[in-house]
């Protein structure tokens, strides 16, 4: 077994993998055996690595979310308006559409955290926190800068969250009548209401 793990993929490697199953064939062909087979290793090897397929999941969102994390960082950090950001802020969080694979697998771990333990829980609270946090600075740059009003910047960002998940969600399962624009339109609309900013 030792030489099986010296030969196996890196397991940044395996989580890509996953994530691209996801994305061209569906999550319900995400098996630790259809998996194993991508990769060059066997299931048992996969569940030696990560114990489940639970953690499996958790930890492709981790790493999905990582470099997504890294890209809304990119764009915060612009030399632009707090509302240009904003806008930008938005459009990375928003699904790119149905079946829209990382919010695929973010709905899949939030279905199974009903049964998950305290630390799987306290780990997908702090990928929230991120956007949260980064949100929430934003939203007080903009109204330190006079481009939105003086606003609790952590109630709207709990608010437009709110607002996003909800909508994101009906795109990424493809609820009739929700389409990525209008989803788009209804934070831009929110955003002019709650901020006085936004197009």
């Amino acid at each position: 077994m030792a030489g099986a793990r010296r030969n196996a993929p890196p397991r940044e490697d395996v989580l890509a993998a996953a994530m691209e199953m996801i994305a061209e064939r569906g999550l319900e062909k995400l098996t630790m055996a259809a998996l194993g087979r991508e990769v060059g290793m066997s299931s048992g090897h996969l569940l030696y690595y990560f114990g489940s397929k639970d953690e499996l999941l958790l930890r492709t969102l981790e790493w999905s979310e990582g470099r997504l994390g890294a890209e809304r960082r990119r764009l915060l950090a612009r030399d632009t308006t707090a509302c240009e950001r904003l806008e930008a802020y938005v459009d990375l969080y928003v699904p790119r559409g149905h079946r829209d694979p990382h919010w695929t697998l973010w709905l899949e771990v939030w279905n199974r955290s009903l049964g998950a333990d305290a630390g799987a829980r306290e780990r997908q609270a702090a990928i929230e926190g991120a956007w949260h946090r980064d949100l929430v600075a934003l939203l007080a740059e903009g109204a330190s800068r006079g481009e939105f009003r003086a606003v609790d910047p952590d109630r709207v960002a709990t608010r437009l969250r709110a607002l996003l998940d909800g909508l994101s969600i009906q795109l990424a399962i493809g609820l009739r009548g929700t389409e990525r624009g209008q989803v788009l339109g209804h934070a831009r609309e929110f955003v002019a209401d709650s901020l006085g900013g936004g197009k």
